[in-house]
C-alpha cells in the first residue's frame, strides 16, 4: 500500500481572524520541552492497516516522539480500551460493527499494541481510554498522569483527525491545557473530513502547526 498524505490547508481569512484578534498568527510561539507531552492517539493495527493516509504520517511522529523525548518531554501512547457492551452502542452502530470497536485497541501487552513501525521508549506513557477522547473525564487516567509530570502543553497527533484526535483536542483545551494539532501527522479517511477539523480546532481550541513547526518550537527552547 502507498503511503499518503492529507492535502491539508487553512484558508487565509481564519489565519487573518486571529491575527486581528491577538496580534499573531499561532497563540503558542514557544513552549517548555519539559512541559510538553506529543500524545499519539490509537495508531493501533484496527485503525492503521489499509489506511494510507496513517502510513503517511507515520515517520513524522516517529520524528516528533524523538525530538520531544531527546528535549525532555512525555511521549504518550494512547490506545482503545476494551468497554462494556452497551444498547445505545449496539443501537447506533449495530450489534457487530460495535463489537469491533470495543476490541479495536486489541488485547495483550499494551506496548505490543502498537504499530509495530512506532518505538515506544521506557519513560513514554501507555494509557488505554474508554471514550473517543484521551482527555474525558473518567474514561482516560492520561489527564492525572500528564498532571503528576506538570505537563502544560499537548501536542496531538495519530488518528482519526475528525474523531478521536478531534475530541482529545477539545477537551485537552476544556481542561486548560495548551493545545497544538499537527496537521501531517494527523490522519482521517478523506482530506475534507481532515481540514474540516483543522479549522475548528484552529478557530476556537488551539494552534495547528506542521511537524516543522513543533520541532523548531521544540530545539529552539531546548538549544
Amino acid at each position: 500500500m502507498e503511503a499518503k498524505m492529507h492535502v491539508w490547508y487553512l484558508e487565509e481569512p481564519e489565519y487573518a481572524r486571529h491575527e486581528r484578534r491577538r496580534g499573531r498568527r499561532f497563540a503558542y510561539t514557544s513552549l517548555v520541552p519539559e512541559r510538553t507531552a506529543l500524545i499519539v492517539v490509537d495508531m493501533v493495527p484496527f485503525f492503521v492497516a489499509g489506511s494510507p493516509y496513517c502510513m503517511g504520517i507515520l515517520p513524522n511522529i516517529d520524528r516528533l516522539a524523538t525530538v520531544v523525548r531527546d528535549a525532555g518531554g512525555t511521549v504518550a501512547w494512547v490506545m482503545p480500551g476494551v468497554v462494556a457492551r452497551s444498547d445505545v452502542g449496539d443501537e447506533f452502530f449495530g450489534p457487530e460493527r460495535s463489537a469491533l470497536y470495543r476490541n479495536s485497541g486489541g488485547t495483550g501487552p499494551l506496548e505490543a499494541r502498537i504499530w509495530p513501525d512506532l518505538t515506544v521508549h521506557d519513560g513514554d506513557l501507555l494509557v488505554e481510554k474508554g471514550a473517543a477522547s484521551a482527555f474525558f473525564p473518567g474514561r482516560c487516567d492520561l489527564p492525572q498522569r500528564l498532571a503528576e509530570r506538570n505537563i502544560d502543553t499537548v501536542v496531538i497527533t495519530g488518528t482519526l483527525t475528525n474523531v478521536c484526535c478531534e475530541s482529545s483536542a477539545r477537551d485537552a483545551s476544556t481542561l486548560g491545557l495548551r493545545v497544538i494539532m499537527v496537521a501531517d501527522a494527523n490522519a482521517a479517511r478523506r482530506d475534507q473530513d481532515h481540514n474540516a477539523t483543522l479549522h475548528t480546532v484552529y478557530r476556537t481550541f488551539g494552534d495547528v502547526r506542521t511537524t516543522d513547526d513543533v520541532v523548531a518550537l521544540v530545539k529552539g527552547a531546548a538549544g
